[in-house]
């Protein structure tokens, strides 16, 4: 586990300014103290919080709400389909728990802990380990983080001008650089980029969606081509 804490630090950087913004704001939005904690514990997912907030300030119906985080949070359902084949052995409350912790960042640090030539090592049987510990390092950052939103927004006015939100931006750029050293990489995260751009009048995010899809479906192409052009040579 502490493996996995110390992986998380480099993002949890970035989201302690998230976190402390989604503190700040939420008050404002019309939800109480203990709603909001309550969000940052139980939800436990940024940015599905802060879409929340901005439906609530515009009195969304509860439908829309909920249709809108669901869409949001879809692409949770690519990463958990990523690592089914690594957690399919565990019993099902470890996996119930695993489930609930899988954030963007843990998620990145998975990857990184399941790459080929790891420093921690090929063996992976008790790899969970590590998950907890970047999972939990998370879920304890991002409450204290937005408890301290909470305190600031009363002792601080007008935090929500300090551009706090572009630190997240930045933590997602630090999670894709290190992944852009193959063609289906690179070119699964251009296309992705390019899709988002297109598509990001659609409603609920959607956009989303559709652009992690293409992303995807470009980086499986150009491994596809990669290997037929090696079974080619091969061949000849």
């Amino acid at each position: 586990m502490k493996a996995g804490c110390k992986a998380a630090i480099p993002l949890i950087i970035g989201a302690i300014p998230f976190g402390v913004l989604f503190g700040t704001l939420a008050p404002t939005s019309g939800l109480s103290v203990w709603a909001t904690m309550a969000m940052s514990l139980i939800v436990f997912a940024g940015s599905a919080q802060f879409i929340v907030l901005a439906l609530i300030a515009v009195q969304a119906p509860l439908e829309i709400i909920l249709l809108t985080t669901f869409v949001v949070n879809l692409r949770h359902l690519l990463y958990a389909t990523a690592l089914v084949p690594r957690v399919s052995h565990l019993p099902f409350a470890l996996r119930t728990l695993l489930a609930f912790g899988l954030t963007d960042e843990t998620f990145a640090n998975m990857s990184q802990r399941y790459q080929p030539g790891s420093p921690l090592g090929d063996d992976h049987q008790f790899a969970h380990f590590f998950y907890l510990g970047s999972m939990f390092s998370f879920y304890i950052t991002w409450s204290s983080a937005t408890a301290i939103g909470l305190v600031l927004g009363n002792i601080i006015p007008d935090m929500t001008s300090w551009g706090l939100e572009f630190a997240m931006s930045v933590t997602f750029i630090g999670m894709v650089i290190p992944y852009l050293n193959t063609k289906a990489m690179f070119s699964a995260m251009f296309c992705a980029a390019i899709a988002s751009l297109y598509f990001a009048y659609l409603p609920n995010k959607l956009g989303l969606i559709i652009s992690a899809l293409i992303g995807v479906s470009a980086g499986l192409s150009v491994v596809h081509f990669q290997k037929m052009s090696i079974n080619q040579g091969e061949q000849a």
